[in-house]
């Protein structure tokens, strides 16, 4: 696929910068870095972790541990990481409650739009109809960047600020979500989970559905996805 048709897994800079800070006041010296920094990029999570207070980081091989070594920054591949990655990466509980906002919001965009009759159904064997006359859009975003097929008719996303339904079943790079009948730009962004707003404390609810971990879920959407910074 070409990147645009891609989901984007946009990390913050500065959620990352104080999220890091509150991570090490609360207690800790080792931060935990291993996949790839949970999917938010390994090198950069180490310094902002390092210029917090921590002391090391664990990751996940030698190899790794000789890279960072080579930027200044002590790294390990024994022993426990006793940094609250909860904290340090802004990750909810499973209640939704965050101490620290969101370092990586993953967020798609709009595709098309198409309008949707009453008791029409859409995607992979018509696992959803729907109830009355709507619009629905193609989002970019699917299995393969980690949206798992057991969110599709379970969870929402945020669409300008508003919260609405993925329908029918996730395909491979997209998924469908109910406009409710407004009227959507293409290459409106999608929010699946993270950044400052509604969508923020999402992974709770995709973890209660899928039964993976917190942890698992934004790991593999962080390294599947393509990864942007922003401020």
């Amino acid at each position: 696929m070409s990147s645009s048709a891609l989901p984007r897994a946009v990390i913050s800079r500065s959620a990352l910068n104080a999220a890091a800070v509150a991570a090490v006041t609360a207690g800790g010296s080792v931060a935990d870095l291993r996949r790839d920094a949970w999917g938010h990029g390994m090198l950069s999570v180490a310094h902002a972790a390092l210029a917090a207070g921590a002391s090391a980081v664990l990751v996940d091989s030698e190899d790794e541990a000789d890279a960072l070594g080579a930027e200044g920054i002590t790294a390990t591949v024994d022993g426990e990481a006793d940094i609250d990655s909860r904290i340090l990466y802004g990750l909810p509980d499973a209640a939704g409650q965050l101490i620290t906002r969101p370092v990586l919001r993953l967020a798609g965009r709009v595709l098309s739009t198409k309008r949707l009759l009453a008791g029409e159904a859409v995607s992979y064997g018509y696992t959803h109809r729907a109830t009355e006359d709507t619009t629905v859009a193609l989002v970019s975003g699917g299995y393969a960047q980690g949206i798992v097929r057991a969110l599709g008719n379970q969870v929402h996303v945020a669409v300008d600020g508003e919260q609405r339904p993925i329908v029918g079943r996730v395909a491979m790079d997209v998924c469908v979500v109910d406009l409710g009948g407004r009227d959507v730009a293409v290459g409106t962004e999608a929010t699946f989970f993270g950044g400052p707003g509604s969508a923020a404390p999402a992974l709770a609810r995709w973890a209660a559905v899928t039964g993976f971990t917190i942890a698992e879920l934004v790991t593999v959407t962080g390294t599947h996805a393509e990864r942007e910074w922003e401020a």
